[in-house]
């Protein structure tokens, strides 16, 4: 690799602003790279970004480089690749097969809302159409390249990457790059100092340029003792005869659940209840964390015997049984912000029992129900009619895969030689915004956040 002292121009195609939508266009002497394809989410106004044409033609892009397989990061693949792109998809071996689920139940998600929403008329389009299908899908993996940690790949000759452990899922890793002579990390999600299933992120000691997710920039996880709290919400919800729903996300947050309730089952300390996991992608992706012991620092006893007792749903008629059913039982179902999935079924036929709980486990995306419900909502939408909100509300924040704000400031401090420049990306402006005040006070550093298609050239 020579041509040293080549620019680099960064632009911002999502993730500037808002914690969804991440894309970063690499460009280098004519040369484009993709890190990151994310899909938007939320509030309308970025959901609609996802329709609009593609800022540059995908087939200019020579290559994705994907940082973990959360939707916000890798949902947008199958439309690039619809739309033209022809490159290879880089990234670890977990991400390759849970990107494959989640693309797969995101397609799937899409076209049973756009078919429900056609046949009971409650789209504002004359005929609803998914943003992608299965199909789509499909001909998009064909295109993924796993790798290993610590393996240099080579684009081209302005620009080679290593994969390193982030912590935050399984798979999850910082994108360490030379380009054209500059070191540049890209962190994607940075995961938490002390994982309860991963091992920790990886201290990188050096870079010139550092792009750098700012989810939780503006606060600090509680530092309860996660598993008592959730004892207490079973057993008060199982107490009053109630069912305990919780919205989770198939990936960490499904596996760390079913992990605490594995200890309180080893501990005896969970009453007399059965454990539902009704969500096929749930299930697909705690059998890819099987399949990978090495990534995790839990035994494989323990990663053996966690799911035992655990009944898992994929049949939708088992799935309608359950929900219809009022006897207590604890259910992990998708999707976790709300947004979709067979979590919609259970709020529908339970939200209005002041007997069940409703658990949320992680952070809730600007304009998703989860956020509305948490932020109090007394009625939420579902299917096209709107519910009251009487079940028990709890939300448990320090189970986030997110980084807070202290814990991101003790990993930059790692680097031995200080990045010239810290890019904050992947947070709503006032979380970006606190953490860069947070940054420039305590490490001296300075910080650009860029907006949504803005370019920063690094020299």
């Amino acid at each position: 690799m020579t041509v040293s002292g080549t620019s680099v121009k960064l632009t911002f195609l999502g993730g500037a602003g808002t914690v969804t939508g991440s894309k970063t266009l690499v460009e280098i002497n004519g040369k484009r790279l993709l890190i990151d394809c994310g899909l938007f989410q939320g509030i309308k106004e970025l959901r609609l970004l996802n329709w609009n044409d593609f800022p540059v033609n995908p087939a200019s892009i020579d290559a994705i480089v994907l940082t973990h397989a959360h939707l916000d990061h890798c949902g947008y693949i199958p439309l690039l690749v619809k739309k033209g792109f022809k490159g290879p998809i880089h990234c670890t071996h977990p991400t390759l097969d849970l990107t494959e689920i989640i693309l797969k139940d995101s397609a799937k998600i899409q076209e049973e809302d756009a078919e429900r929403a056609n046949k009971n008329n409650y789209s504002r389009h004359e005929h609803a159409e998914p943003l992608y299908t299965v199909k789509d899908v499909l001909n998009c993996l064909p295109h993924f390249v796993g790798h290993n940690l610590n393996e240099w790949i080579i684009i081209n000759e302005y620009f080679k990457f290593e994969f390193l452990n982030s912590g935050h899922i399984l798979g999850g890793a910082f994108v360490n790059a030379k380009a054209a002579g500059k070191t540049i990390v890209f962190s994607g999600d940075i995961g938490r100092s002390n994982p309860m299933l991963l091992y920790p992120p990886k201290h990188i000691k050096e870079a010139d340029y550092l792009v750098l997710e700012s989810t939780y920039g503006d606060r600090l996880h509680q530092s309860e003792n996660v598993k008592k709290e959730l004892k207490e919400i079973i057993h008060r919800t199982i107490k009053r005869g109630g069912i305990l729903m919780i919205p989770s996300f198939a990936v960490e947050r499904t596996q760390e659940i079913l992990y605490l309730i594995y200890q309180l089952r080893e501990e005896e300390q969970l009453p007399k209840c059965k454990v539902f996991l009704d969500s096929p992608m749930g299930i697909n992706a705690t059998n890819t964390y099987k399949r990978y012991p090495d990534w995790q620092q839990i035994s494989n006893y323990e990663l053996d015997q966690m799911f035992n007792e655990v009944y898992f749903i994929n049949d939708i008629e088992q799935s309608k049984l359950l929900v219809a059913d009022k006897q207590p039982k604890i259910v992990l179902a998708g999707s976790g912000m709300i947004e979709g999935g067979r979590i919609l079924h259970y709020l529908n036929s339970h939200i209005d029992n002041p007997n069940d709980t409703l658990l949320m486990v992680g952070y809730q995306g600007e304009g998703t129900r989860g956020r509305a419900i948490l932020n109090g909502s007394p009625e939420i939408k579902f299917f096209g009619e709107y519910r009251k909100v009487n079940c028990e509300v709890q939300h448990i924040d320090s189970l986030s895969a997110h980084a807070d704000y202290s814990e991101m400031i003790e990993w930059l401090k790692g680097f031995r030689n200080k990045p010239k420049k810290v890019i904050l990306n992947h947070g709503e402006a006032h979380q970006t915004d606190a953490f860069r005040a947070k940054i420039e006070h305590e490490l001296k550093l300075e910080v650009f956040i860029p907006k949504m298609m803005e370019s920063i050239l690094l020299e």
